[in-house]
């Protein structure tokens, strides 16, 4: 695509902005809506529609298809009809421009040039996680990528307490001189009621970033200890415990998290669905087989998620549902049980399957 000379050559951090300054009444600006498409939003504007359909048939132009709610789009027109360009802010450091070329658009990603500084932060739980990692200057993404790292062998939703220490090294990402977003975390550590668990983290030969002891165990194991993050524990497995609903004490063979309405479900762990549907005092639930093994029963649930079905494959941590109500339940929760042979165990007690150790051929690597 043929772009301005000084966008070429311009270096700053926001390298689409003489582009909105040279004419700036001929640009029209718009904050994506849920719901929004790009003939919507040329409607909306009073610009030609046809426009969106020569960008859907042009060369690069999905993230023009697929526009995302909270993101801003310009959009260039002479003559108050036609949409000569676009600039799609796509994240803090992508941005995509297009150019009306005849019956087609040319469609480029630019990615802003950018430095990285390494930093090292520490913190010590006080009331909550999340209240230690902001007085520590961790934002709340920073903070929820490191508990996906631990969230193998830790469950947040019940273990942290007061006294658990943290130490993250992580990047920082600038653009000219302005910091733009947080990069990976390449190293954690996390002192939980005593045990201290660390991770290092490797980039491994089909370039995605994974997380390793620093034995080289992966820190990825078979199966998550919470499906839903952040909760709070309302019942635990019990051989006997008075039921809300029935008024009766029986057997309660899995472990019931408490959550508003509608908070994500996600599977513990690979596998296949083997039933959705009702399933009496379950209400609306769902039941994974991971593998010969293990299975594991998702309850009370208030929907499902859209294109899963019996038979369908699920991966580890893929939204499967939203917390409910339906069934035996006498408020919003999520009951979750976990069955090795056919045979209920605690959930938040069993023994974890061993993990895969990194590569032979890069474990030199990870040990310098």
């Amino acid at each position: 695509v043929t772009m301005p000379d000084f966008l070429v050559h311009n270096s700053s951090g926001t390298a689409f902005t003489p582009l909105l300054e040279k004419s700036p009444a001929l640009w029209k600006t718009n904050k994506i809506k849920k719901g929004d498409t790009l003939y919507l939003i040329l409607k909306r504007l009073g610009l030609d529609t046809a426009a969106a359909t020569l960008i859907a048939h042009s060369s690069n132009s999905k993230k023009l298809v697929k526009l995302i709610p909270g993101k801003t789009l310009h959009i260039y027109s002479k003559d108050g009809r036609s949409s000569d360009e676009f600039v799609y802010e796509d994240t803090p450091l992508t941005w995509v421009y297009a150019k009306r070329n005849g019956d087609s658009y040319e469609i480029i990603s630019h990615k802003l040039p950018t430095t990285k500084h390494i930093r090292k932060v520490k913190g010590e739980v006080i009331s909550s996680l999340y209240a230690s990692a902001k007085v520590a200057g961790i934002s709340d993404t920073l903070t929820m990528n490191m508990t996906e790292i631990f969230g193998w062998d830790i469950d947040f939703a019940i273990n942290v307490q007061p006294g658990d220490r943290f130490k993250l090294i992580y990047e920082d990402i600038y653009v000219n001189g302005d910091k733009k977003s947080h990069g990976d975390i390449l190293a954690a550590e996390f002192v939980n009621n005593g045990k201290t668990y660390r991770a290092i983290a490797n980039r491994d030969e089909d370039g995605e970033l994974r997380y390793y002891s620093p034995e080289g165990k992966s820190m990825q194991k078979a199966f998550l200890r919470t499906p839903v993050k952040f909760s709070r524990i309302s019942s635990r497995f019990s051989r006997a415990r008075f039921h809300p609903v029935l008024k009766k004490t029986r057997a309660h063979k899995g472990v019931d998290y408490a959550a508003s309405e509608g908070t994500p479900v996600r599977t513990t762990a690979n596998g296949t669905i083997t039933h959705i549907g009702r399933k009496g005092g379950y209400g609306k639930a769902i039941i994974i087989s991971h593998g010969s093994t293990y299975s594991t029963l998702y309850a009370h649930l208030s929907r499902y998620s859209r294109g899963i079905k019996k038979g369908s494959k699920v991966k580890q941590g893929q939204i499967i549902g939203r917390v409910g109500s339906t069934g035996l339940a006498s408020g919003p929760h999520l009951h979750y049980e976990f069955r090795i042979n056919g045979k209920h165990v605690n959930p938040l007690t069993f023994r974890q399957p061993s993990s895969e150790p990194i590569k032979q051929a890069q474990k030199a690597d990870f040990e310098r």
